[in-house]
């Protein structure tokens, strides 16, 4: 059936002509455009929406008694390497929590990788049930304090934005670069607004004149802001707010004074980056919505924050609203405030119920990887490129270094002076950020305060955003050792204490992820955690997503590169 014909047969199941795909009778359904609920029977053929109204016929029908339907469910920013599983794994964790499209920026993995790694994220998510949209990578590098296994020009960017499913440029990290009007910062801009696609920005506290030139150079948006105050002046100068709510930045509570009649129109949710045993216990964009109408939010402003604002913000027509024409994607609810998920849908059928994918999408995802995974084998299983570390790469100068202070529930950190050793009855520890490459050798050192640790080391092969080598310890020897293990375990995550592997994760694609399911890998997740707290650890702090975030040299206030402290304000190392 080719376009025209399925069009026709939409509208002969409006006009009651012929007998519609699946009908849900007896609904109560969210009208996002009113934002009220209201009743009504729900047609549908050919993957969309139809009619509704009463008397429709169905080859399916489902009297639903009053449950509630509301549209999928969208996350407007994230990272799929963040989840450390495959892109066909995010979706089996995802799918059943009501999320039915995600929009996400590969910068990870192009930092690793640059355009080898975006076309395998654009290829492994290609078909799947979970509808993926890419953003491009606006920053690789980041800075120039970054050193990463790629540089993406404004020219590679061009050419794939011309890719349907590429919907813009993702956040725009490099602030100074814009407001200083930087020519190869602007061109990505213009490049992308050529294209008629968003740009997402990514500017922390920034304010007054720097935020007037930020939005007028074309940045539509921003998901970093951490107070109502900052988001408010953002929002006012005409940007989108992305409310941020994953498993280290969690911004909620401080900005649910945008989710009210004057402001949510303006708002979507995001999760940004969230490991897989967040995703399993807590969910994901349900559990913001959950969240938000228990801290007051109406329970219509907070389904239409998480559908058909993200689809409007992203020129998406005819998606995230229960509508005819509209695609249809939608949730089954047993309770609208708990968030109480019966059944997912996407383009008409169903994808999840009860918690779990459906069989049919389960045999999918398990048959979806093979000819991916042979296609780039050779390039994203073996991104480590290290010589054998020593503990003279450790050493501290006479005149001591900076310690990066740690603030609980954000990735905003705090400049807490210098220190010439390590101090565990003061909280202080080493931190070492190892360039991996290209084999340069380069790495950088300093003090962290908070991470709280008293014995050992923990590293990982995520270091946002170029995705180095970083590890906190109390012992050279042990940082050492735990570096020399990720090296041989082709990247992932360690935990070691004298001289001994107390716990560790492989993730071999780029150093970012891997190819087990995502519950085994929530498991070894918990095992990876649960060592890093027997080592003293802060229960305030997720052990490895904190970690991996003291190197972002775009999030104030001091971070560590492989070229040293920098501090983020003045945009100089130190």
């Amino acid at each position: 059936m080719n376009s025209f014909e399925k069009r026709t047969l939409r509208i002969d199941v409006a006009m009651k002509r012929k007998d519609a795909d699946l009908v849900l009778k007896n609904a109560t359904y969210l009208n996002v455009f009113t934002k009220e609920f209201l009743k009504g029977d729900i047609a549908m053929a050919e993957g969309y929406f139809c009619a509704i109204g009463q008397g429709y016929k169905g080859r399916h029908e489902i009297d639903l008694k009053g449950k509630y339907v509301v549209p999928g469910f969208m996350d407007g920013h994230l990272h799929l390497e963040s989840s450390v599983v495959s892109p066909k794994e995010y979706a089996r964790a995802v799918l059943p929590h009501g999320t039915v499209s995600i929009f996400a920026d590969p910068h990870e993995i192009a930092n690793v990788l640059g355009t080898v790694g975006i076309d395998y994220i654009l290829d492994s998510t290609k078909n799947l049930p979970l509808e993926i949209y890419i953003m491009m990578s606006s920053c690789v590098p980041a800075t120039k304090f970054d050193e990463s296994g790629a540089c993406l020009t404004f020219k590679e960017i061009s050419s794939y934005l011309k890719n349907e499913r590429v919907r813009g440029l993702a956040e725009l990290m490099n602030y100074p670069g814009v407001v200083s009007a930087d020519d190869e910062v602007i061109s990505k801009i213009m490049v992308t607004a050529k294209e008629f696609k968003r740009c997402d920005g990514h500017a922390p506290m920034l304010k007054g004149d720097a935020l007037n030139a930020y939005v007028t150079a074309g940045v539509e948006s921003d998901h970093e802001c951490s107070g109502a105050d900052e988001a408010l002046e953002k929002l006012r100068l005409g940007q989108w707010i992305m409310i941020r709510e994953g498993t280290a930045c969690k911004n909620l509570k401080n900005l649910m004074p945008l989710i009210s009649d004057r402001y949510y129109s303006r708002c979507l949710f995001v999760t940004d980056d969230r490991h897989p045993g967040d995703l399993i216990r807590e969910g994901h964009i349900d559990n913001i919505i959950k969240k938000a109408i228990a801290m007051g939010a109406k329970p219509e402003l907070a389904y239409t924050v998480a559908s058909y604002n993200a689809a409007s913000y992203f020129h998406l027509n005819f998606k995230g609203a229960i509508a005819p024409g509209y695609q249809a994607d939608f949730v089954i609810l047993d309770d609208v405030e708990e968030v109480k998920i019966s059944c997912v849908y996407k383009k008409g059928r169903l994808v999840a119920q009860n918690g779990v994918v459906t069989d049919e999408v389960s045999e999918l995802l398990d048959s979806y990887q093979h000819e991916i995974i042979e296609k780039y084998e050779d390039r994203i299983y073996s991104t480590i490129n290290l010589r054998d570390f020593g503990v003279e790469k450790l050493r501290i100068s006479d005149a001591g270094a900076k310690v990066i202070g740690l603030v609980p529930g954000e990735i905003l950190t705090t400049d807490e002076g210098v220190a010439k050793a390590v101090d565990v009855n003061h909280d202080i520890i080493k931190l070492a950020v190892v360039e991996r490459h290209h084999n340069t050798g380069h790495t950088g050192v300093c003090f962290v305060k908070g991470y709280g640790i008293r014995e050992g080391a923990i590293a990982t092969s995520i270091a946002h955003d170029s995705h180095n080598i970083i590890a906190a310890g109390v012992s050279d020897e042990d940082i050492c050792f735990a570096v020399n293990r990720l090296k041989e375990i082709k990247g992932g995550m360690v935990v070691v204490n004298r001289g001994k592997i107390i716990c560790e994760l492989s993730l071999p694609i780029a150093g970012l992820m891997c190819d087990s399911g995502v519950y085994e890998v929530n498991e070894k997740m918990k095992e990876l955690k649960d060592a890093a707290y027997r080592l003293g650890a802060s229960r305030n702090i997720d052990p490895f997503m904190t970690l991996s975030f003291t190197s972002l040299a775009v999030i104030p206030k001091i971070r560590l590169t492989t070229l040293g402290g920098v501090d983020v304000e003045k945009f100089c190392l130190v």
